[in-house]
């Protein structure tokens, strides 16, 4: 028997419509939602597989496609040099105010969808990690997990490298959960410590997870995936969304 379904739905925004992939289990409506956001390759198999993931354990999720106003509904990048360099490129070629709209449209149909209960969590990975950070800024999203969040204590996302996200971190109620890697060169150390000590300054709800672990060790595909720490750190995002989303 079937546990899920897959399908998409194109919303509108006022930058033309962005692609969501929906995951909806097939037993025990309604439930909660969550929004992941996903790397900057978009869609692609790990993320899919991820969302599944999370839908068989009875979630509603959603993978927008966060470059819908640069690029055709549907499309993937490759895991490769030139899907990378396209990817980091249209990260700061978006504007703030498009990644936050994109997160008010989504809030808005899923807290409406039949299917939800109308709580929305975000979570995310890589680039996914700081949108779901900073959809935390919506006062819809009820449960924030974040996981090793790009370009978040430098400030460099979006149009002219300059989002506000930490600074504004005491504006996110809900409850946050973020996990990182040690050896991860996007978020050194002292960009870990930045983080860190702009959350206890606001004195935030939050716990925090370190593992001996690369960039992307979430990630099925590669030589950076650590299935172990894969497994442990989905069962702390489950454990989380529990207590704070269900």
């Amino acid at each position: 028997m079937a546990t899920l379904t897959e399908s998409f739905v194109d919303l509108e925004t006022t930058r033309g419509l962005m692609r969501v992939h929906l995951f909806t289990p097939t037993v025990g409506t309604p439930r909660p939602a969550i929004i992941f956001y996903s790397e900057i390759f978009q869609a692609t198999g790990p993320i899919r597989r991820m969302a599944a993931a999370l839908a068989g354990e009875g979630y509603l999720v959603a993978v927008p496609e966060v470059y819908h106003e640069f690029e055709p509904l549907g499309t993937v990048l490759a895991y490769d040099a030139e899907g990378s360099a396209r990817g980091n490129s249209l990260k700061t070629e978006k504007e703030i105010a498009s990644y936050d709209e994109d997160t008010e449209v989504l809030v808005r149909y899923l807290t409406t969808h039949a299917d939800c209960t109308g709580k929305v969590a975000s979570f995310g990975v890589c680039l996914g990690g700081h949108l779901a950070l900073r959809a935390g800024l919506h006062p819809g999203v009820s449960a924030v997990g974040a996981f090793y969040p790009t370009d978040l204590h430098s400030g460099n996302l979006g149009v002219g490298k300059c989002d506000d996200t930490l600074k504004r971190i005491a504006e996110v109620n809900a409850p946050m959960l973020f996990v990182f890697g040690r050896q991860d060169p996007h978020i050194p150390l002292e960009g870990r410590r930045m983080i860190h000590e702009q959350l206890d300054a606001v004195e935030a709800d939050y716990e925090w997870h370190e593992f001996n672990a690369a960039h992307a060790f979430l990630r099925d595909e590669g030589q950076r995936y650590n299935p172990a720490l894969a497994r442990v750190s989905m069962s702390l995002l489950l454990r989380f969304l529990a207590e704070n989303a269900g």
